[in-house]
């Protein structure tokens, strides 16, 4: 007896559905699908009106779609494509989770009208989801228009999630719309991309008008100036590389890149955290996917860096974030031929220059920060006219220059630890003492700390004496407490109280 094994079919497309969670993954299937639709024009358009409410539609010029594509767009892992980008049919699982889709689209001829009602509601209520079909011969060019109404992905489109630079660097980032083929193919297929958002999102600038490449700032490899490193760039043409794998066949990885300052990477249009776009990216479909930077070793810095190595041999997870056969042959055999050619990026003359001529400007910028900073500190003590402490380092020094011009009695560090209560142990003339150093007296009694093992304080000045005396009128952590300030000196304790010292430095150091 042999059975088959059953697919949950509701299961699987709340599961395919669920992995797209960025609401803006919803443009990078419009983009692709476009894209394969051979369109040279799409616009896509986000409105939400005054309820919160969004729709999103898109429109390209495409060859447009016959019922067999439509089965496509609408079923799961039933795509009529081959190898391109969204062959497992995947990708437009995105659109389920809405309130509604609707597609129109006219391809040799036949224009079909479709729409699915609540198909995340469906899902979500164990129910497969249904789509009508309505057809009409039309003397029409070509076209798809598909409409997505209440998009929920993520956090939707929320206006503080969603602004035009944000999408257009994501588009360059992350999608088609970034596309390096360009680099490497004289037939280009290019394609002009349009977003509009509703002014309820985004009113702060025109809508977004761009195209499918990614390109990289102009290079600057030898400029002139003596702070210019971070605006070197180097071009790294395009490159196909042959990688065989231990089965003999051949595969191609097509790489480009560029080596550049931190002036140069600012006119990329980064998605995300800024140092986290840099460094060495395998991509497919020539869009990056995941990056590699072992590629260029423990002792190169990965941000200097930004290539693309693009290999059609490579498997993609459902959402494509991330490369599914890292552990097979194919990966091994493209990264190993990656480390060739990226170590020999590191070992050339112009890079090795760059790197020294970083390491050289940031030691130029530090002595002369630091002559400024001298400046300033010596400017600071001439006004003051003398020392005035800012840290119980200082305050350290002062005791020390008190304790060298004739005080009554002399006093020396034996022990300091900065972040400890009672942070310093002092050397006298009877002993040692466990000591409190502050700037102000004031600042100690600030944070509750108690006095039991303080002998007795250092500070330069005694500091805020009106939040002394309120302390003094409410007692100290369940204690009386009395300052002396003509004595100098604290009495602390209602039975036995005790007395400890103050040394107060400033006006006692010439």
């Amino acid at each position: 007896m042999h059975k088959t094994p059953q697919v949950n079919e509701v299961n699987e497309f709340i599961e395919i559905a669920s992995d797209f969670e960025d609401p803006l993954e919803v443009i990078r299937e419009a983009l692709s699908n476009s894209y394969d639709a051979n369109a040279t024009q799409v616009d896509i358009k986000i409105e939400q009106d005054n309820e919160g409410r969004n729709t999103l539609v898109i429109k390209d010029d495409g060859h447009g779609m016959d019922e067999d594509d439509l089965s496509s767009f609408f079923d799961l892992g039933n795509s009529n494509k081959d190898d391109a980008i969204g062959y497992k049919g995947h990708g437009t699982k995105i659109y389920y989770k809405s309130d509604k889709i609707r597609v129109e689209t006219v391809k040799d001829g036949t224009r079909i009208e479709s729409i699915m009602d609540q198909p995340w509601a469906k899902l979500n209520n164990r129910e497969l989801p249904r789509y009508s079909i309505d057809t009409a011969d039309v003397d029409e060019p070509s076209r798809t228009r598909i409409e997505v109404h209440g998009f929920r992905a993520g956090q939707g489109f929320d206006p503080q999630q969603l602004t035009y630079n944000k999408i257009e660097h994501y588009i360059k980032w992350k999608t088609i719309g970034g596309s390096t083929a360009w680099y490497f193919n004289d037939d280009f297929h290019e394609m002009d991309i349009n977003v509009e958002l509703s002014p309820m999102i985004d009113d702060t600038r025109d809508p977004i008008e761009t195209d499918n490449r990614l390109k990289f700032p102009a290079e600057n490899q030898d400029p002139e100036g003596e702070f210019v490193a971070e605006e070197m760039c180097k071009h790294y043409p395009p490159r196909e590389l042959n990688v065989t794998i231990d089965d003999g066949r051949e595969l191609t990885m097509e790489v480009v890149g560029m080596v550049g300052g931190k002036e140069a990477r600012n006119k990329l249009p980064t998605y995300g955290k800024h140092s986290a776009q840099f460094g060495i990216w395998l991509a497919k479909d020539h869009i990056k996917v995941e990056r590699y930077n072992d590629a260029i070793g423990a002792d190169n810095e990965f941000f200097h860096f930004f290539f693309i190595a693009n290999c059609q041999d490579l498997e993609l997870s459902a959402n494509r974030e991330k490369i599914r056969n890292k552990s097979g042959n194919i990966y091994q055999a493209i990264t190993d031929e990656l480390d060739r050619y990226m170590t020999k990026v590191c070992q050339e003359s112009w890079y090795r220059n760059y790197i020294e001529r970083r390491k050289l400007e940031d030691k130029k910028r530090s002595i002369r920060s630091q002559e400024s900073s001298l400046q300033e500190r010596l400017e600071r003590t001439q006004e003051q006219e003398g020392l005035s402490p800012s840290n119980p380092a200082e305050v350290i020094a002062a005791l020390e220059r008190y304790s060298a011009n004739g005080a009554p009695e002399s006093i020396h560090i034996a022990d300091f630890q900065m972040d400890d209560e009672v942070n310093a142990i002092l050397a006298t003339d009877d002993g040692f003492d466990n000591a409190s150093l502050q700037v102000k007296l004031s600042d100690f009694f600030e944070d509750e700390t108690p006095l039991t093992n303080i002998d007795r304080f250092v500070c330069w000045k005694l500091g805020d004496l009106d939040a002394l005396k309120r302390i003094e009128r409410s007692s100290y952590m369940g204690e009386s407490i009395r300052f002396d300030f003509q004595k100098n000196q604290i009495q602390y304790g209602d039975e036995n109280p005790k007395t400890i010292p103050v040394v107060e430095l400033d006006n006692k150091i010439t």
